[in-house]
């Protein structure tokens, strides 16, 4: 992972590649690699995620979302999600209200959240 100071926000962005972090085991390693370093905001890549993840009714996509926010530290999910949008009503309204608020967002590429951050 990686420390990016974005505007005034200090981006922690995980890797492509590794484990998914929406086990509980992979929750635990996230939560406990933010004390410390005075994250504003965590950017995961869509690859790190279960496919269970967008699959509302799993469980998965609220479990992992909480745990982020109850440590207050947002989240972007990075990464082309049009095919699981396209087929799921439900996660494309979660989507869309995610992204007009401050916990949660959800950008195609990390250059649409630096673009996002900058403002």
């Amino acid at each position: 992972m990686s420390i990016e100071e974005i505007a005034e926000h200090r981006v922690m962005v995980l890797p492509e590649t590794g484990e998914y972090v929406t086990t509980p085991d992979g929750m635990a390693e996230l939560i406990g690699s933010l004390w410390g370093q005075s994250v504003t905001l965590v950017a995961v890549p869509r690859e790190r995620l279960d496919p269970e993840f967008f699959r509302l009714a799993s469980g998965v996509a609220g479990e992992f979302l909480q745990k982020l926010v109850n440590y207050r530290t947002p989240v972007a999910i990075i990464g082309n999600i049009d095919a699981e949008t396209a087929a799921s009503a439900p996660l494309r309204d979660f989507v869309w209200e995610s992204n007009r608020g401050t916990q949660v967002w959800f950008e195609p590429t990390l250059d649409a959240l630096r673009e996002r951050l900058r403002g």
